[in-house]
């Protein structure tokens, strides 16, 4: 890691080179101890900022640039007293005081500089930045977290724009106050923690707020001769069958999809039982709606499907049930 890193400090005054940020594991369990802090989850765009000196690139942690997205973030010399550095963090757009995924992703979609005008009058960002991996030509990533935070406070000039994400001690009273206004839930850190580039572990532990449901299956994709995934659906009051989005993740076995495969096979009908239209209709295999699913979600998109659902569990629960008035 050491060599790595010093052929990255040769270069950077050169170059930019991205990394793949420090992710966070879930977790249900928050840990004990003084060397453990909480921050808050924000519902937007993981963002680090690279300046070499040179030029400024924003690049999201999957290596996609988006610094023509974020102008007002690319200019760094107007909020970082630094000659070269790596940022981390989230940008995040606010609807009704709340951040709103929506929103940042109605900014992070532009493609056209023409368009660019339009879309920053219309969606203000803020950076929330929480981490610091480079500054002035060395490398902080096997500093300690509480040591990258102080060096991140005095180089930081916070305003509208730009802000530094507070630390809390108590990270249950914190998750209790993200449940209570509907955030998305609550990162715990260990203080002594180093930034691991590339890395996933519990050093980092997120505990997420969702919301649940259950739902009936309508249709059912394959790869290969197994399901992969569920179009799952509710009734409305007057027994209308609506598409709310489809699940191909969670709690099921392998078992549980060839089971599964197997029920389905003897269900499929020539027409989809929704009355709204459904994503992947083309490759959708329609089937009786009478499979019923737990289903965890994060949110409701503008266009009424979830966002991030999860299959908890089938269940034995009657179509009947799985109806908007659960909501």
């Amino acid at each position: 890691m050491r060599s790595i890193l010093q052929q990255m400090e040769t270069h950077m005054e050169l170059s930019l080179n991205p990394v793949i940020p420090f992710e966070p594991v879930s977790t249900e369990t928050i840990p004990e101890g003084k060397q453990w802090i909480a921050q808050i989850k924000w519902d937007g765009v993981r963002m680090l900022t690279y300046d070499d000196g040179h030029n400024v690139r924003l690049v999201n942690r999957r290596l996609n640039d988006r610094t023509l997205q974020y102008p007002e973030i690319a200019s760094t010399r107007s909020y970082c007293k630094a000659s070269s550095v790596i940022l981390d963090g989230e940008l995040i757009a606010l609807k009704d005081g709340r951040p709103s995924f929506h929103e940042i992703m109605r900014r992070d979609g532009v493609r056209n500089a023409k368009n660019l005008p339009l879309a920053i009058k219309s969606v203000s960002v803020v950076y929330m930045i929480y981490d610091i991996l480079f500054l002035n030509g060395k490398w902080l990533v096997d500093e300690e977290l509480q040591e990258r935070q102080r060096i991140l406070s005095e180089v930081i000039h916070t305003n509208e724009t730009i802000q530094l994400v507070p630390n809390y001690p108590d990270a249950d009273a914190l998750f209790a106050v993200m449940k209570q206004h509907d955030m998305e839930g609550v990162v715990i850190k260990d203080l002594q923690s180093k930034y691991l580039i590339g890395g996933k572990d519990k050093r980092w532990m997120k505990k997420k707020i969702v919301h649940d449901l259950i739902a009936v299956v309508g249709g059912v994709t394959k790869r290969g001769q197994l399901v992969n995934a569920l179009m799952l659906g509710l009734y409305d009051a007057s027994g209308q069958l609506w598409y709310i989005g489809h699940a191909g993740t969670g709690k099921l076995t392998q078992q549980d999809w060839r089971s599964l495969t197997d029920v389905v096979n003897g269900m499929t009908i020539g027409s989809k039982p929704f009355v709204n239209a459904p994503e992947r209709s083309k490759d959708a295999i329609w089937i009786e709606p009478r499979i019923t699913v737990k289903i965890n979600y994060m949110e409701w998109t503008r266009d009424r499907n979830l966002r991030q659902p999860s299959i908890q569990a089938i269940v034995t629960a009657s179509p009947e049930e799985c109806s908007f008035n659960q909501l």
